[in-house]
């Protein structure tokens, strides 16, 4: 059988996810970005691996589900071939519950848990101890999930390319476009099919509280990095007119988090980032053949869950590419409604 050879417009974590996919399989892979590597939402502060609720279940929550459980191992192949550091840890995640009907729904929704996630991860309701690394709830109980996890984005995403070069492949700024291409060209590529870009701002503080849960409350993620940092973010910003500038956005932000979460105040701000996520009007991801290049392939719109949403996504585009296998479910299709205006 000839050897494939497959071209990836965009070095961000799912064109490199599906370059690694690829290559793993023997084909011949470039990445072409003139930016570079995590140039783009791929090289934020964040970094939260974070499931949807378990309830209501449909095809994007078991994409994520299964791309969430695949994700220990694919980070960890990374890492085998690189010897890099990618920050993934599945350490969980905390959320404090409001009042005694949040209690509730998390209650019943540890049940659907149960079933759903397939007892490969857990959605537990417990009362608030006093340990540190324990958000303040005015219920007096958190909900602990075992699902979660999290990664380094800046530093998974070079891992990424280090492993697509440690198979044969290619990283490079510039190139000639050569068998089958696939579009991950962000949030310019999704404003190209009727998608758009959100805006984000997140900071990064000093504080060691590695191998702790993340955490989730007042609709912001707390992430503790491996390195010794913790994340917090973002914003979600429609209209803006500098993608890449903070302002008094991020101070709120900031000062959320610390009020949401008290052991944060004093923390050095050593770092605050802002881009561009991209998004379909769906909100899922877009895999598949491309809408307006023929015979052109597109994996683009990961907009919050995209790091979590890599590991199978390389698994499905490489399917289609190298063997014509297409499992990729109707609503990630890059086809009407999903970009109907």
């Amino acid at each position: 059988m000839a050897i494939a050879d497959i071209t990836v417009m965009g070095a961000g974590v799912f064109g490199l996810s599906v370059a690694f996919a690829c290559a793993r399989r023997g084909a011949k892979v470039q990445v072409i970005d003139p930016a570079g590597v995590a140039a783009g939402a791929s090289g934020g502060l964040v970094g939260a691996l974070a499931p949807h609720v378990p309830e209501q279940w449909n095809d994007k929550k078991a994409f994520q589900f299964d791309s969430l459980i695949m994700a220990e191992q694919f980070w960890a192949d990374v890492a085998a071939l690189t010897e890099a550091e990618t920050g993934y840890a599945r350490s969980g995640r905390l959320q404090p519950l409001a009042d005694e009907s949040a209690v509730a729904l998390a209650q019943a929704r540890a049940i659907s848990a149960d079933d759903l996630w397939q007892g490969l991860a857990t959605w537990q309701v417990e009362p608030v101890t006093d340990a540190p690394w324990m958000p303040p709830s005015p219920s007096g109980y958190v909900v602990r999930d075992t699902l979660s996890a999290l990664v380094h984005p800046r530093r998974a995403t070079q891992a990424l390319a280090d492993a697509v070069t440690a198979l044969g492949g290619s990283i490079q700024s510039q190139g000639t476009p050569q068998g089958k291409v696939v579009w991950a060209t962000g949030w310019a590529g999704m404003a190209e099919i009727g998608g758009n870009g959100v805006k984000g701002q997140a900071a990064l503080l000093r504080l060691d509280a590695a191998g702790s849960p993340q955490l989730f409350a007042d609709a912001l993620h707390i992430i503790p990095h491996l390195d010794g940092t913790v994340a917090i973010g973002s914003t979600s910003e429609r209209d803006f007119t500098d993608p890449s500038s903070t302002d008094a956005g991020l101070d709120d932000v900031i000062a959320r988090a610390v009020a949401a979460f008290p052991v944060l105040q004093g923390a050095e701000i050593i770092a605050r980032w802002a881009g561009v996520r991209p998004r379909a009007p769906s909100r899922a991801p877009v895999l598949g053949h491309h809408p307006t290049r023929a015979g052109e392939y597109i994996a683009n719109g990961g907009f919050k869950i995209g790091f979590g949403m890599a590991p199978k996504v390389g698994q499905v585009m490489a399917d289609l590419l190298l063997d014509g296998i297409d499992t990729i479910p109707d609503g990630f299709r890059a086809t009407p409604p999903i970009f109907r205006a």
